[in-house]
């Protein structure tokens, strides 16, 4: 399997961290673009702003953010890319362990049970169309 860690962007850089993705939609206070040592910049694997501001890192929301990121995450092509990745750091700005970045290291690590997460997400979608129609 393979490494997957995380990291906040304001930590000292390793040489062990491997293909270093920022995960985060805005870009982190004190610290200039040139001086965060990045690979990518994923914007598009971030939480939606409406999800981000009603999420607020409140630990009571935790459960019900974490299914409707998965929910935003399954139309995401770019997780299949990282999934390839054999030494992979996520970097977040946030100093709350419940943040987007741990969603993401779970998709990576269960990909199996994200898919199928995915397919009855979209079954459900179709479903709920099928009943608009009636």
């Amino acid at each position: 399997m393979a490494a997957i860690r995380i990291k906040r962007v304001y930590d000292q850089y390793s040489g062990d961290d491997g293909y270093r993705v920022f995960v985060e939609k805005l870009w982190p206070r004190g610290i200039k673009k040139e001086d965060l040592k990045m690979d990518l910049w994923a914007k598009d694997l971030a939480p939606s702003d409406d999800l981000r501001r009603w999420y607020s890192h409140d630990p009571e929301k935790w459960d019900e953010f974490r299914k409707r990121y998965r929910k935003e995450l399954c139309s995401k092509k770019q997780l299949e890319d990282l999934r390839k990745v054999e030494n992979l750091t996520l970097l977040v700005a946030s100093k709350s362990e419940l943040n987007g970045a741990a969603v993401i290291k779970e998709i990576l690590e269960g990909w199996d049970d994200f898919e199928d997460f995915c397919s009855s997400v979209r079954g459900d979608q179709i479903m709920n169309r099928s009943h608009i129609d009636d």
